[in-house]
């Protein structure tokens, strides 16, 4: 019998990576590819902020295709809608029926997602939605993944918590405020080992660099970029990139 057609939507980042594994266990997808949106400008997995050639070599290593949607620095919901349309199409064409997620908890994020996605006939999936984040973190851990903190958003975490491998010790140093598997939008990763690779991923701590985004100038224009999609403005906060050198 043959498997469903599926896009898999790739932030390079843990989420990502524990849902791809239970995805390649269950067997009823076959994925497609990978999809990942990057800056046009800057050419780095948006809002991770990792270099698009360690975003290569995770998908060479997953063995599996990759498809970049590049997206302007701060794009607007428009451009935004439009880029997604634009690259989705030609996947529908290849037989593509359902597109695949990381998410957890964000309701109003995963009703965004189904509804876009039924205006062009795909069907959104989430293999580890609603599952305790606590839990996910630790099965990810178990599971032989290893991951770095590549942004840190500075309303819940400082510097400190930048270019981290994420492991016990720093599970029991997070604040009680921010969600283990920072679903919040509190910090972003960059997986670079782990059961869904052929090889681990080599980089080097680089840099880390504070940067604090400026809002548009239309109201509203970009609500589905803000971390926690709720009406509090995210342009109050910076973040904290650290870079990540490919080896």
């Amino acid at each position: 019998m043959s498997l469903n057609k599926a896009i898999f939507n790739w932030s390079g980042g843990k989420d990502s990576a524990l849902a791809l594994y239970k995805i390649l266990q269950n067997k009823e997808f076959e994925v497609l590819t990978l999809l990942t949106s990057i800056s046009e400008k800057f050419q780095r997995i948006s809002m991770h902020g990792v270099r698009k050639e360690l975003l290569v070599q995770q998908a060479n290593s997953t063995g599996l295709a990759l498809t970049i949607m590049e997206v302007p620095e701060m794009p607007t919901m428009e451009s935004y809608e439009t880029a997604m349309r634009n690259t989705l199409e030609p996947l529908v064409d290849q037989g593509a029926e359902a597109s695949i997620f990381g998410d957890i908890f964000l309701e109003d994020l995963r009703s965004y997602r189904e509804n876009k996605l039924a205006e062009i006939g795909l069907k959104g999936i989430f293999p580890i939605w609603k599952q305790p984040t606590l839990d996910l973190i630790r099965e990810f851990i178990d599971l032989g993944f290893k991951t770095v903190t590549t942004c840190v958003n500075e309303k819940y975490l400082d510097q400190s918590f930048a270019g981290r491998v994420i492991d016990e010790n720093f599970l029991k140093e997070l604040p009680k405020n921010v969600d283990p598997c920072g679903e919040n939008g509190e910090f972003h990763t960059f997986v670079f080992d782990g059961p869904i690779f052929s090889n681990p991923i080599s980089y080097s701590i680089g840099e880390t660099v504070y940067r604090k985004y400026e809002a548009p100038k239309k109201d509203n224009s970009n609500d589905c970029f803000q971390d926690d999609h709720k009406k509090e403005d995210p342009y109050a906060y910076g973040f904290w990139f650290t870079d990540l050198i490919p080896i």
